[in-house]
């Protein structure tokens, strides 16, 4: 009998409004809801939002406003049963305002045009008949919008960018959506700080990564440059050395820059080193392409990648007979995968194009 007198209370409370029957929402024993649960996460950089919830289903019925389960003004837990509850995994700002990471429960309070959001600090309630306005860790307004009909009650993340996306909760004819930021940039800094100090010590690539992240986005050269440090401590490479110079370049030590990139060819394998050099003739800086080709060619004349350089500096003298010939020796021993990109470079030097551009 205790069974039931639970059940009566909770459909008593308005727990269960809108369902039929009250077994169906079993307090005791794990049964199919007639609001089922779901979830959606989202990643912005490296900071996961997820949205735990269960999905109302309009059935019918005006779900919204006056007359409605729902009513305009009043604190609703957006969706049904327990909290919906939304988490993120570092700080962030919600509608330009500050919000700590953290698990929050998710409650709104609808209007006409203008819904208020509101993350509590208690995420572990049933739905909002215990909502304390005490709790709230932020409120934001934001405007609702008309949209496609949606049955269940679903919640969206959209939008997404390097540093922000859309939350939009869908329901009925209505979206709410209100809008999500991220400082990816500082996230991802502090986070290395933390994952670099549980790397194992003896490993390079790490510091590496962390070099790169730093320059390919512009922030701090003189951390590249300790980082670049710190992983050829570890072991000195062609890939540590290249980020030493960039950051060295960056800091405007031209001198040194230069100095750890000549490192950087010596310690290269023709691939790696051809690779450059082509990254130089696409950012249009080909003379100092051409520069890196010659000394590559000593590293080995007669392998596939020796041919090809020869062939481009044959081009840029204007000698598409010998940089034809050059570049069919080249196709002997070339890996299968590249096959093809080399027969359409060899087709444009049989029609006398420069390779080089």
């Amino acid at each position: 009998m205790r069974k039931y007198f639970v059940l009566a209370a909770l459909v008593a409370g308005g727990l269960f409004a809108g369902v039929q029957g009250a077994r169906a929402q079993s307090a005791i024993l794990n049964l199919p809801r007639e609001s089922q649960r779901a979830s959606v996460s989202q990643r912005i950089g490296i900071t996961d939002i997820t949205i735990n919830y269960h999905r109302p289903q309009v059935k019918g019925r005006k779900v919204l406003g006056p007359g409605s389960p729902q009513p305009y003004g009043q604190v609703w837990r957006a969706g049904a049963n327990e909290n919906t509850t939304i988490n993120f995994s570092t700080d962030v700002t919600v509608e330009g305002k500050p919000l700590a990471k953290g698990v929050y429960g998710l409650h709104m309070i609808p209007g006409e045009s203008d819904w208020v959001v509101i993350f509590s600090k208690n995420s572990t309630s049933w739905g909002s008949f215990t909502y304390d306005p005490a709790e709230d860790a932020l409120r934001v307004t934001v405007k609702s919008h008309p949209a496609e009909m949606e049955e269940a009650m679903r919640y969206d993340i959209d939008d997404v960018k390097a540093n922000d996306a859309t939350v939009t909760l869908r329901w009925e004819k209505v979206a709410v959506p209100f809008h999500v930021s991220v400082d990816t940039n500082a996230v991802v800094v502090a986070s290395l700080h933390n994952q670099l100090r549980a790397r194992p010590k003896y490993e390079w690539a790490g510091w590496s990564e962390a070099a790169e992240y730093m320059l390919d986005n512009k922030l701090s050269a003189d951390e590249a440059l300790a980082d670049a440090n710190q992983s050829i401590a570890i072991e000195d490479r062609f890939e540590n050395e290249m980020d030493k110079a960039r950051a060295l370049d960056a800091l405007n030590r031209a001198d040194d820059a230069k100095a750890a990139r000549a490192k950087a060819m010596s310690l290269g394998t023709q691939q790696q080193v051809h690779s450059y050099g082509r990254q130089l003739q696409v950012a249009k800086k080909n003379d100092e392409a051409l520069e890196i080709f010659r000394a590559n060619i000593k590293k080995d004349p007669n392998s596939w990648i020796g041919h090809n350089e020869t062939a481009r500096l044959a081009v840029a003298k204007g000698d598409y007979d010998t940089a034809l010939k050059e570049m069919k020796l080249s196709q002997a021993g070339l890996p299968d995968a590249l096959k093809p990109q080399l027969d359409t470079i060899i087709k444009r030097l049989e029609n006398k194009e420069d390779i080089n551009k």
